[in-house]
């Protein structure tokens, strides 16, 4: 397994939609393993492809309720159902917080690392788990489900971050 560096806002390809991924075989397998090891790493619940420089429609997490690790190829969402906010946060814009609006329950469709077919209506956590990541293969981040002035507001705060990151980075030469 080998860690893979995380890609920050707004580099390439962040913001760009993802392509399908054709081949279930060992070198996806190993991406795979690679993801949830970076993952894992730098703690957080979810990992897409765009997040890890690769423009292609695929995610890992672990299931907030259990822990169990699972991947999701070329997933597709349908329409969520009710509304929550809570706090989210993104690899890809480390420190940065926000409130988001997310659908309780959302439909899944898509498959696993193997190419078995996923279909199963996602809840809660999972859900808004789900939600984020798709986000990403899309070529969005939590910030663009903000309201105009929230969004602004937290742009400037990332940009403030990701500043401190090049000046310590800077720091150490």
């Amino acid at each position: 397994m080998a860690l893979k560096d995380i890609v920050l806002y707004p580099d390439s390809p962040l913001t760009e939609v993802c392509e399908p991924i054709e081949s279930f075989d060992s070198e996806l397998a190993d991406l795979a393993a690679d993801m949830f090891e970076t993952m894992d790493t730098f703690v957080g619940i979810g990992l897409a492809g765009p997040q890890v420089g690769l423009a292609k429609r695929i995610f890992v997490m672990r299931d907030p309720e259990t822990g169990e690790a699972k991947t999701f190829i070329n997933p597709e969402l349908g329409q969520p159902e009710g509304s929550v906010t809570a706090e989210e946060g993104c690899l890809s814009l480390p420190d940065v917080f926000a409130m988001v609006p997310r659908g309780v329950t959302v439909p899944v469709r898509g498959y696993d690392v193997h190419g078995n077919r996923m279909d199963f209506v996602a809840k809660d956590w999972m859900a808004r788990v789900i939600q984020h990541e798709t986000d990403h293969l899309n070529g969005e981040v939590f910030l663009d489900r903000l309201d105009i002035l929230s969004r602004d507001d937290k742009m400037r705060e990332w940009e403030q971050v990701r500043e401190s990151m090049k000046a310590a980075a800077r720091q150490r030469g």
